[in-house]
């Protein structure tokens, strides 16, 4: 049995290659993943799914825009005085949201995230804070794709 799994693994290797050389060729032709992938816990492969999730950033007005499209951010049932805030409203991009927390797993290390995931994961819990990171990680995308998008623009006129 063991035999047969490493000559299925070694059959699939070639594509696999193949597959990531096409990923990376897409990655060095676009700005806008290098200009993500200086984001803390963004590399290629989230880049790139970042890019193809979003599509064009100018149809979000602002970050939170984005985040809520997302569907990283708490719902909110509010009735005069009193306001109650709930898990994240998960609705948008399966994709997205799956590939920001799993960026947010090494966002959360760097000095950018680092004091507000302590804060946040002592007072709500470890998985809150990490979605936390995974929205903020999200907002700092949206600017840096808006002013990647503005420089394009220039350089067309």
């Amino acid at each position: 049995m063991v035999d047969d799994l490493l000559v299925l693994m070694d059959a699939l290797k070639e594509p696999i290659d193949a597959l990531d050389a096409q990923l990376l060729a897409q990655a060095r032709g676009d700005p806008r993943v290098k200009a993500l992938t200086q984001l803390p816990g963004v590399g290629t492969l989230t880049a790139l799914v970042m890019v193809a999730e979003i599509g064009d950033v100018t149809r979000f007005p602002s970050a939170r825009k984005l985040t809520a499209w997302a569907g990283l951010t708490p719902t909110v049932r509010g009735s005069d005085l009193t306001v109650r805030h709930g898990h994240i409203s998960k609705q948008g991009s399966d994709w997205l949201r799956w590939i920001l927390c799993e960026a947010a797993q090494t966002a959360k290390r760097s000095p950018d995230f680092s004091v507000a995931y302590q804060r946040l994961a002592h007072r709500r819990g470890k998985k809150i804070a990490t979605t936390a990171v995974a929205r903020r990680l999200l907002a700092h995308a949206y600017h840096v794709l808006r002013e990647v998008g503005s420089t394009q623009l220039q350089r067309r006129r």
